[in-house]
């Protein structure tokens, strides 16, 4: 069998160098349209040790770290996986914001800029070992009666495929279907003829098992010009024109072969389009999936983007997992889900703490003690702050400031701020390595509910100025490290006006500040109001110190721009409340605060 070879697909010893396998436990961080009752029954369900109900799956990571979690779960329970991967084109994968009507363009991430380019920087080679690497994770996902659907072009389709025939093997390749796309404006600067087609690569994963294969039906291109016609059983049938001469009339439908007609969508079809720039239509996934699968069955996208599988996978009846390691993918996602009105419970997960936990002793040693001071020096070292020795809750100096560098494994809590302003006070005018001004940046993975609301009025008791700076996830990357890539960024700071009346809560925002440095300056100038930063605020009326529980939400979309700034909820029982509220901003940024109340008498 002719093989396609790749450098590194061998080690030195001749032997094939499998994918990464480290199977890292998900982390629930939000559940979306799920009622109390529901969640009421998880909880039940958990403690008296009984699975939960199913509850389809939005993943953000990546998904070499993703497809190795799912295996434990779902190594062979996967109906039809999807994918459309990026397709070595170099294209860049910023996207649209608006503000007021007007678009403004934003960068990628550094994250997703390193997954989609430097993930294969040593060129095809890079690429097709990241193929072969995905490959192999889905097939081992896949059922006996499952299938796969890649999507691809014209840049890497002829040696995808060759990996494809070796991961799922020549005989369980069924179609190659060509996607049509006749609407596209053609280029006619090139000496070539405009290209005006994407390729799907259908596999099997065992030729000979009873898979769901269901026939479709279109209508045809145009119309049938006859003079006298009549329908029968949907059919068109024989007929005979004023002179008696026979008309063969045919089908008004036709059985859809491997040439897809489907159109492309256009920037100016607001029902569908959400302005992400690898969106592909809502038509050519329900072709996929009503062909493949059954209502049911389980659907599988590890590159999700606009969330385009999700979504009719929902409206189809399916269940589904989808997974993308760009923060706004998620979110876009989530948004197209919830214009769903019958959208069902879905919940949002990440490998949070636990990814971060094998980075930290792969790059810093088993010794516990000797691991934590490494990452400490490490992430002061990119944040350009000078190590202090002395202290236990700070870790370095920045400009006059102190500074504390979060664990990889927990929040930042309210009590971890308390014990810095006490280490703070106590550090203030001790000589050498003292603090010039009362200001602590606070570093963390992740930050607590509470801190927005009661840390920095803890703060602002003892007279410090607390700046709450996220660790960007970049610095897991190597690569991003070794290029200077790695920017700090502070956190959003949100007003809220809660009022009481009886057993109901209004919520009203007052305002939203957000950190300019990341914000293009021509963005900057075109807002107006503090409330044109929000994209989408969502709030739980109840949260249960876990997992955000999305009970309310409003957001922009592009038919609609506008947002409500209050909401009100009524309690069934009087007591006290801890209410959580997110916001996500234009750039895809979230930010939380809690707020603990008394509701009734």
């Amino acid at each position: 069998m002719v093989e396609l070879v790749w450098d590194g697909k061998y080690d030195q010893a001749g032997n094939q160098v499998p994918p990464l396998r480290v199977t890292l436990p998900f982390q629930t961080i939000e559940t979306v349209n799920e009622s109390s009752s529901e969640r009421q029954q998880a909880f039940d369900l958990f403690a008296s040790d009984k699975p939960a109900d199913w509850r389809n799956r939005l993943i953000w990571g990546d998904k070499k770290y993703v497809l190795p979690a799912l295996l434990d779960e779902f190594s062979e329970k996967v109906d039809l996986v999807y994918i459309d991967p990026p397709f070595f084109t170099g294209d860049d994968f910023s996207f649209k914001i608006s503000v007021e009507g007007d678009q403004f363009t934003k960068e990628p991430s550094l994250i997703e800029q390193k997954a989609y380019r430097d993930t294969w920087g040593t060129g095809i080679d890079g690429y097709l070992a990241w193929f072969y690497a995905t490959l192999s994770q889905l097939h081992e996902l896949l059922k006996p009666t499952g299938k796969i659907v890649v999507h691809l072009d014209w840049h890497v389709g002829h040696m995808a495929k060759m990996v494809l025939d070796e991961v799922f093997g020549r005989e369980n390749f069924r179609n190659e279907l060509i996607w049509y796309y006749y609407n596209k404006m053609p280029d006619t600067r090139n000496r070539m003829f405009p290209r005006s087609h994407d390729v799907l690569f259908f596999y099997t994963k065992d030729k000979d098992s009873a898979y769901t294969f269901n026939h479709q039906e279109e209508l045809r291109d145009s119309p049938v010009k006859q003079l006298a016609r009549k329908k029968l059983d949907g059919r068109m049938v024989n007929a005979r024109d004023d002179d008696g001469n026979v008309i063969y009339n045919e089908r008004a439908h036709r059985t859809v072969d491997d040439v897809w007609r489907i159109s492309m969508l256009q920037p100016a079809d607001k029902t569908q389009n959400v302005g992400y720039p690898t969106q592909k239509p809502d038509a050519l996934l329900e072709r996929v999936i009503s062909s493949l699968s059954e209502p049911g069955d389980l659907v599988l996208d590890c590159f999700a983007g606009s969330g385009t599988t999700a979504v009719v996978a929902e409206k189809l009846g399916r269940r589904w997992i989808a997974s993308d390691l760009g923060r706004f993918a998620i979110h876009t996602t989530r948004k197209r889900l919830l214009s769903d009105e019958h959208v069902r419970p879905f919940a949002v997960q990440n490998l949070g703490k636990y990814e971060r936990q094998l980075w930290q002793e792969a790059e810093f040693g088993e010794s516990a003690a000797a691991r934590v001071s490494a990452y400490r020096s490490f992430i002061l070292d990119l944040y350009r702050a000078t190590p202090i020795n002395g202290y236990t809750w700070l870790h370095g100096l920045k400009a006059g400031r102190m500074v504390h560098i979060g664990t990889v494994d927990s929040p930042v809590t309210v009590s971890d701020v308390q014990q810095i302003l006490v280490e703070f006070r106590r550090a203030i005018g001790t000589g050498e390595g003292a603090p010039s001004a009362k200001i602590v940046d606070v570093l963390g993975w992740d930050f607590a509910f509470e801190l927005n609301e009661i840390a920095r009025q803890d703060a602002l008791k003892a007279g410090v100025e607390l700046r709450l700076v996220r660790i960007p996830r970049e610095v897991l990357e190597k690569r991003a490290v070794e290029q200077g890539d790695i920017r700090f960024f502070e956190l959003a700071a949100l007003e809220l006006s809660p009022a009481v009346e009886g057993q109901s809560l209004t919520l009203t925002l007052d305002n939203f500040i957000i950190p300019l440095d990341d914000v293009p300056v021509d963005v900057q100038a075109a807002v107006s109001h503090w409330s044109q930063w929000i994209d989408y605020w969502a709030i739980d009326w109840d949260n249960k110190a876990d997992a955000f529980h999305n009970e309310w939400q409003t957001y922009r979309t592009r038919s609609s721009s506008s947002i409500e700034l209050s909401a009100s909820h009524a309690y069934d029982v009087a007591g006290d409340y801890s209410v959580v509220v997110k916001v996500i901003d234009i750039l895809g940024n979230d930010s939380t605060k809690m707020l603990n109340l008394k509701v009734g008498p």
